[in-house]
């Protein structure tokens, strides 16, 4: 069984007791946290597609942590100018633990 959950913005394939990073999300250590926009489901071939939700179904999570992704450089530069800046970001997330999936 799994759906398709929209989580801040994003669109991700859930299952039960598997866990997805997403981004920051403001909730502490040990939240449980219930998602609704759930755009499909699929129950061992059964598909069930919403319109644009699917009535009834949530996705029930709990906050792992807070994480920082990789380094990303960010380098800028204009050729025969003498210009040349380099930066660096690191992104935010949220890891979280799919506990259930209600249909």
């Amino acid at each position: 069984m799994y759906a398709i959950v929209e989580i801040a913005g994003q669109q991700f394939k859930v299952e039960k007791d598997r866990y997805i990073y997403t981004h920051r999300l403001e909730a502490n250590e040990g939240d449980v946290l219930t998602f609704d926009k759930v755009l499909l489901t699929d129950d061992n071939g059964t598909v069930s597609v919403g319109k644009p939700t699917v009535s009834g179904a949530k996705v029930t999570a709990k906050v792992l942590g807070h994480a920082k992704g990789d380094k990303v450089i960010v380098f800028k530069k204009k050729r025969r100018k003498g210009y040349a800046k380099k930066n660096g970001h690191r992104q935010h997330f949220t890891k979280v633990l799919i506990e259930d999936i209600t249909l």
